[in-house]
């Protein structure tokens, strides 16, 4: 029997010796490694804060002691060890468990995460909630390094340090740059600078030197600096931050003594921050390079470690937004894209190997990244923001108040539009449109295939008066490769795809060819149907929409995106007009008011009723 048998829950681990605990984390990251040859997903993250996890748990009275992870990518060894061992094979799978953390999945996971930088926020809440309640439960947040560039984690930072309350953040540092090896002093000094006596010891010598300034100010300075040569702390501490680090973050023999003094030291009256060195991607040791140390894999062997690519490789959405705009920015200088740390996610490595002084990189900061572009817009540069939908909800005011009221063109390219699989709603681009078509002064885009793509990137490059957005989804295209000289579209002017009679559909997006298969179902049936591609969402094609709706009986749109987008739209404008005055029946097909759990894509948009199915049975009872 394996030590890991024996554990299913974090209590489980407490009886166990530190040596046990060494063994139990190569135990796990075995499971971890396992499961991911097998369903793909994310890797790195989680094998690099395996002791973390371990010694957490270990040290503090979980589920009564709070434990918050910032993303959700690292949570993989705390999920194994808080009843969901069993379960690991289902994560991202349909029904199965999450790849995050999330609420009603179990009473160890206070907090969901999906997106970036909100722990220290969330836990300061918790904290807040407990003084109130007079309880004396621990509050811990883990947050991860590049999760660090965010402003909101900042922003947290700033208030935290007014409260004058315990709480532990953990700043998991896995860039191996960022400081160098963590030695056996430095270790020590850690140790003892989270210990009981040192901190008991400080707040004597303060009182006795209370009355004898020149004194105190000789002992702070000494204090500051030896703390100071000690640890590397300046920034944590100069905002109000017992700083203790860096600790190794894979040697539980340094981990869980100082999370032991740090639990048991009732002295501190404010927050703490442990900085912890880790590796991502710890114990996984494949030929294949990888610049984000496995972050996110396909299903791979699980002797050889290759992963297992698809026999045809179809080039994806945002390989085509990339490589049409590297060839337009070779053309001008002055085109610039900026990314908020998806370089690879969106496409933008493909261009950074090209033109690397016209990329930026921003880190995991959606609001900076739109301001930035918009003072570029200002001196008449060209940006292209490539931010995937659900991580833009995270700048709206900035797109309101920097961009659009303003009249900047900034150009929002739009990755992961619609639904996304296994990642589930918190990676949904469902909102987009419902946010941006209400905005004054913006061009909103949507492309039904891959030679539409292209053409929309270089029409909003030559959108100079206004901002404008291209949005399009995760999936691969059907082109295995992809040669094609773009022209400009008319703007606000949608195609008819099909010409037909009594029945119109109007989509807006890749759903097209879904439509276009209901055609052919409906056609077995006797119906020969009108199919149109509107392109735009916003300025709509009122022409198109005026000549659909007076010369069908049934009008129906469909787009990939929520309640309020451009259904809506296209309905205020039937009403306005007075199109519906008469027999014409019109119906708006959108994702349900409701969050779509993880599943295949397809069975996500059969859920949802846009699948071609979906729409021929709707069609079917319009004309019933």
């Amino acid at each position: 029997m394996s030590l890991l048998d024996r554990v299913s829950l974090p209590f489980n681990l407490r009886g166990l010796k530190i040596e046990d605990l060494k063994v139990l984390s190569g135990e796990i990251r075995e499971v971890i490694i396992k499961i991911a040859s097998e369903k793909g997903g994310h890797l790195g993250a989680s094998l690099g804060v395996v002791e973390l996890t371990i010694a957490l748990h270990y040290i503090f009275n979980t589920p009564e002691d709070i434990l918050i992870w910032d993303v959700g990518h690292q949570t993989y060894p705390h999920k194994i060890l808080t009843g969901r061992k069993d379960l690991m094979p289902t994560i991202r799978q349909p029904g199965g468990i999450a790849g995050f953390t999330k609420r009603n999945e179990s009473m160890y996971d206070p907090f969901g995460a999906g997106h970036s930088s909100t722990s220290i926020s969330a836990a300061l809440g918790f904290a807040a909630a407990r003084d109130i309640k007079k309880q004396n439960n621990h509050v811990i947040s883990v947050i991860g390094d590049g999760a660090m560039s965010a402003g909101m984690a900042f922003e947290a930072l700033n208030n935290a340090s007014m409260f004058h309350t315990k709480m532990l953040v953990i700043l998991n540092d896995n860039k191996m740059s960022i400081a160098p090896a963590v030695g056996a002093m430095s270790s020590y000094l850690a140790k003892l600078l989270s210990s009981r006596q040192y901190y008991k010891a400080r707040n004597i010598a303060k009182n006795a030197l209370h009355y004898t300034p020149f004194f105190e100010k000789v002992v702070k300075n000494i204090q500051k600096c030896t703390k100071h040569l000690a640890t590397g702390s300046n920034f944590f501490e100069e905002i109000g931050f017992h700083y203790i680090g860096p600790v190794d973050g894979h040697n539980l023999n340094q981990l869980i003594p100082v999370l032991r003094n740090i639990r048991d030291n009732d002295q501190i009256n404010k927050p703490i921050l442990l900085h912890i060195m880790t590796e991502k991607g710890r114990g996984f040791d494949s030929p294949e390079k990888s610049l984000e140390s496995y972050h996110a894999v396909l299903p791979f062997d699980l002797q050889t470690k290759i992963q297992k690519k698809p026999e045809k490789s179809y080039i994806s959405y945002s390989k085509i937004f990339a490589s049409t705009l590297t060839k337009i920015a070779k053309q001008d200088k002055e085109v610039i894209a900026i990314t908020a740390a998806m370089p690879s996610g969106t496409g933008l490595d493909l261009m950074i190997k090209e033109l690397p002084e016209q990329v930026y990189d921003v880190g995991i900061a959606e609001q900076h990244a739109v301001t930035f572009a918009a003072g570029l817009a200002a001196c008449r540069s060209k940006p292209f923001v490539a931010i995937y939908s659900t991580f833009l909800q995270r700048a709206y005011d900035q797109i309101v108040h920097d961009v659009a009221i303003q009249s900047l063109p900034v150009r929002f390219m739009i990755d992961r539009a619609g639904v996304v699989g296994a990642d589930g709603p918190t990676h949904a681009g469902s909102f987009d449109l419902s946010y941006l078509c209400n905005l004054p002064n913006f061009i909103c885009m949507a492309p039904s295939d891959e030679i539409e793509l292209s053409r929309m990137v270089l029409t909003a490059y030559h959108i100079n008066h206004c901002p404008s957005s291209v949005r399009y989804p995760k999936t691969e295209t059907t082109s295995i490769e992809f040669n094609y000289e773009p022209e400009i579209l008319k703007i606000g002017k949608g195609r008819i795809i099909k010409k037909g009679e009594k029945i119109a559909i109007l989509s807006l997006g890749t759903r097209l060819r879904e439509c276009i298969k209901t055609s052919k179902m409906l056609s077995k049936d006797g119906y020969d149907i009108t199919i149109a591609d509107a392109r735009f969402a916003k300025p709509l094609d009122m022409e198109l929409i005026r000549d659909l709706a007076s010369s069908h009986q049934i009008l129906l749109t469909v787009e990939e995106g929520a309640l309020g987008g451009f259904g809506s739209n296209v309905a205020q404008f039937l009403l306005n007009e007075g199109l519906l005055d008469s027999k014409l029946k019109f119906r708006s097909l959108c994702l349900p008011d409701y969050f779509i759990e993880q599943n295949t894509v397809q069975q996500m948009y059969e859920e949802a009723g846009l699948n071609a199915s979906n729409i021929y049975q709707t069609i079917k009872n319009l004309l019933s």
